[in-house]
């Protein structure tokens, strides 16, 4: 699916409901391919965002598995590895079937302007309650086609915990020097991606979780989230039946 504004052009891939390509002024922001499906583009996290645990949901006294993606843990739930079709001029939508043992549907909604780029997400439950999270996970370059290398401005106040398996503990420490692969909260500065010579990027987002993954030499995953990983399991946020979730991640270069 392609979307076009007079400075901008985005492409949305079917197969995973992914962001695959955003040129804004000529220049492409994300980063358009690699080895795993887990590190290009911006792909959405539903109904679980970042890593499950051994692969294990524990809910309502029952223990469901799911497949190993990342090991030892399953992440980025299932939708971005689903056939997503579309429904209308920039909406997409996906069943969540197995191995996801609830049932639902997944919607996106996707706005391209002169000076933005907005996606709003809904998951939708059957007939039973489920526990849900979701979120995005982008890949800037630290480079574009001109102009010098990505600066981030970021603040927060406190960052999860982890354990020795990078699952957070539920603790809240302070924040630590980069680089980073944590999940902030008490947000006080969402991101501000600045490239020098070459553009400004805004992000914002309704959700109050941000996982920032500075490590790689090539890009930074900053990625807004409604809960932090193993939320799922730790403190899941549950819909009833008939009831949904959602959220919004807003792009804004103007």
């Amino acid at each position: 699916m392609e979307l076009t504004s007079n400075r901008a052009a985005a492409t949305i891939d079917l197969e995973g409901g992914r962001l695959s390509s955003l040129v804004v002024d000529g220049m492409e922001l994300l980063v358009t391919e690699a080895e795993k499906p887990t590190r290009w583009g911006s792909f959405p996290m539903v109904p679980w965002a970042g890593r499950l645990p051994f692969g294990l949901l524990r809910f309502d006294g029952e223990t469901h598995e799911f497949p190993i993606t990342s090991p030892p843990h399953a992440n980025h739930g299932t939708a971005m590895r689903s056939t997503w079709v579309e429904t209308a001029p920039g909406r997409i939508e996906t069943e969540l079937g197995a191995p996801w043992p609830f049932g639902g549907r997944v919607t996106q909604h996707f706005e391209l302007t002169d000076d933005a780029f907005t996606v709003t997400m809904e998951i939708f439950a059957d007939d039973r309650p489920m526990p849900a999270q979701m979120g995005w996970h982008p890949w800037y370059r630290r480079q574009l086609d001109r102009g010098g290398p990505v600066e981030l401005t970021f603040a927060a106040g406190q960052i999860y915990e982890t354990d020795d398996d990078q699952i957070p503990t539920g603790t809240l420490v302070p924040v630590p020097e980069g680089p980073w692969d944590e999940t902030f909260v008490d947000v006080s500065q969402t991101p501000i991606l600045h490239w020098p010579d070459a553009l400004t990027v805004a992000l914002t987002s309704n959700f109050d979780h941000w996982v920032v993954f500075t490590k790689p030499d090539h890009a930074y995953a900053i990625e807004p989230q409604s809960g932090a990983p193993n939320d799922l399991n730790r403190a899941p946020h549950v819909i009833a039946p008939g009831g949904s979730l959602a959220g919004w991640m807003k792009l804004d270069w103007g």
